[in-house]
């Protein structure tokens, strides 16, 4: 039972741009050097070129069409130039080494070349043979590695121009090196078909195995997972990869032919996506792969095939890619006749916005380490930075709501049904006052401070003084038109107590049912002796509270005089009790009122 590969990039394919927008007419170089000569970056391409010495030539990207004759390079080297390589914390510095034992670093103006150059920033000068190739410590600022003939590696500080350290070990001619993912080790392929590791800092040999088994030059290269990935020969010639365990560099964990040919196999990495470009000189064809943890490690893609063999090839930063057609590497290929090809390799997807998952955080150009730190034996992962910030950005999810007119958009604007909201400042002409009828002034109420409206004065005597109506009050703003004068309700004012009968805190009706009171309390203090009553029978007496208290119940009355005399006393009582009940009433009016009107 067969299963289907899940991977994002299994249908990876190539489209290459038109002629009519790369450049032409390049005269590549004749070394015989198994080298790329090409190296790329979002600014700058550069090819080492045919000429006296060793020249090379810098040309930024964006320019298309042919090269003429007398554009300006860079005169770099008395020899031939074998190998040059960009800088990874700055766009404008190159660094190239040659056959006359010299390596030197270039400083490329801003907008490009615009006349020969031919005086390095600095000249690097410590081997006794030619040069064979370089690379920059991808953490680490200003620090280069170099490989000479005389099977020396020297670790420069090309700040200052001194050697940090010379690395010996190595009976046969180096092919190739490359650093692991943090810098603080490198792999070399040797012409004693054997591969090496090294650290950094103090040059001793980590590890050491046997490589491919063929006499023709071999390279390795390190992957972001520590792995050592390798290309070479067979005893038949036969090209052929390998992908090996550091601490068993001896026993390849996968290995796989792929064709008959002399031409040497260059491994092109990009770490973010772990997709692998498998690039011959002289070969017409590249293979690309994608390296992971699943079995066989190392899953083939496809094979993109052209009519022109290439003579030099360039890998471009991830920070140039084209992030709007899912673009996920761009190869430059200089062809036998002096065209470039731009390869651009995309991943099919429908969608045209930033597509977050193709494009993980890639190397920035803030360097992990200063040639210090790293001189005195510090590590550091490398400073990351996002792909395309804009874009990323621009990817989050946003909530999108159809437009479409609906009945809202159609309603007039609501009135303002507030009196002492302002008018809108739109209206350019005053609106006519709305007419509303005189208010009449309110009467006061002497006994009870009660104000009433002027409907009622008519029912009141017409002597009445003035002083005791109050001024009417002043009209309100007419309002604008559109507005609808509210309905106010008549609300009842008390006027305070002070302000009648000199001062006095009590009403004049308060002040007959205080009298009243007064004068039942004077009667209940009259002796019982001026009462005419006999002797013999209990008399009564009013009680403090207006009730009697009989002194004996048990004698009821006999003649028609006791009962005479006991029916007077019952209606005076009576009297009294109904003049007690007329002066609570007064009082239970006027604590309603001043309940309800807050008083």
């Amino acid at each position: 039972m067969s299963f289907v590969r899940q991977s994002k990039y299994r249908h990876v394919f190539c489209k290459p741009l038109k002629h009519d927008a790369c450049m032409s007419d390049i005269k590549v170089t004749e070394v015989s050097w198994d080298s790329l000569f090409c190296a790329v970056n979002p600014k700058f391409v550069a090819f080492v070129t045919r000429g006296s010495g060793g020249p090379f030539l810098v040309v930024p990207v964006t320019k298309i069409g042919r090269i003429d004759k007398d554009y300006p390079y860079v005169d770099a080297h008395r020899a031939p130039c074998l190998e040059i390589a960009w800088s990874p914390f700055n766009d404008n510095v190159i660094a190239s080494c040659s056959e006359d034992t010299t390596c030197k670093v270039w400083l490329i103006p801003q907008n490009g070349l615009t006349r020969t150059l031919s005086e390095p920033v600095v000249e690097l000068t410590g081997h006794q043979k030619r040069v064979n190739s370089l690379v920059w410590h991808p953490t680490a600022n200003n620090i280069l590695l170099t490989a000479g003939g005389e099977n020396k590696l020297l670790l420069w500080n090309v700040g200052t121009g001194e050697a940090l350290l010379e690395i010996d070990g190595h009976p046969d001619q180096i092919f190739s090196m490359s650093f692991n993912y943090d810098g603080s080790q490198f792999v070399t392929a040797c012409k004693d078909k054997k591969l090496r590791i090294f650290d950094s800092h103090s040059g001793d040999m980590v590890a050491e195995g046997m490589g491919h088994e063929g006499v023709k030059p071999q390279r390795a290269i390190f992957l972001k997972d520590g792995k050592v990935f390798s290309t070479g020969f067979t005893k038949r010639s036969e090209r052929l990869y390998a992908l090996r365990d550091p601490s068993d560099l001896s026993t390849p964990i996968v290995q796989e032919e792929l064709d008959t040919s002399n031409a040497v196999l260059f491994p092109m990495y990009d770490e973010d996506t772990n997709l692998l470009w498998l690039v011959g000189k002289g070969d017409c064809a590249m293979r690309y792969y994608e390296i992971n943890e699943d079995k066989p490690y190392v899953h083939y893609i496809n094979t993109y095939t052209t009519s022109e063999p290439q003579r030099a090839v360039g890998f471009q930063s991830k920070r140039a890619l084209s992030y709007s057609e899912n673009e996920t590497a761009r190869l430059y290929k200089l062809t036998t006749k002096g065209v470039v090809d731009v390869l651009q390799f995309f991943v099919p997807r429908k969608s045209d916005l930033f597509q977050p998952d193709l494009y993980p955080d890639t190397r920035s150009l803030i360097p992990a380490l200063t040639a210090e730190q790293f001189a005195e034996g510090k590590n550091s992962n490398p400073v990351l930075c996002v792909v395309n910030p804009n874009a990323a950005e621009a990817a989050k999810p946003k909530i999108q709501v159809a437009k479409k007119a609906n009945i809202l958009s159609q309603l007039p604007p609501q009135v303002n049904t507030q009196l002492n909201s302002p008018p809108p400042q739109s209206s350019p002409q005053p609106s006519p006052a709305i007419q509303q009828p005189p208010r009449k002034a309110p009467v006061i109420e002497d006994d009870m401070g009660i104000v009433r409206p002027s409907s009622e004065q008519s029912s009141r005597p017409a002597s009445r003084p003035a002083s005791r109506r109050e001024s009417t009050p002043p009209r309100a703003a007419t309002p604008p038109r559109g507005f609808t004068t509210p309905l106010h309700k008549t609300q009842v004012k008390l006027k305070p107590r002070g302000d009648h009968d000199g001062g006095s805190d009590l009403t004049p009706g308060q002040k007959r049912a205080a009298a009243e009171l007064e004068k039942i309390k004077r009667n209940q203090r009259e002796p019982e002796e001026e009462m005419e009553a006999p002797p013999s029978r209990n008399s009564s007496r009013m009680t403090p509270r207006g009730s009697i208290s009989s002194q004996s119940s048990e004698m009821p009355p006999t003649t028609a005089e006791e009962m005479y005399m006991e029916m007077q006393k019952l209606k005076q009582v009576l009297r009294l009790h109904e003049r007690r009940i007329r002066l609570l009433e007064d009082q239970l009016n006027d604590f309603a009122m001043a309940n309800t009107y807050g008083l």
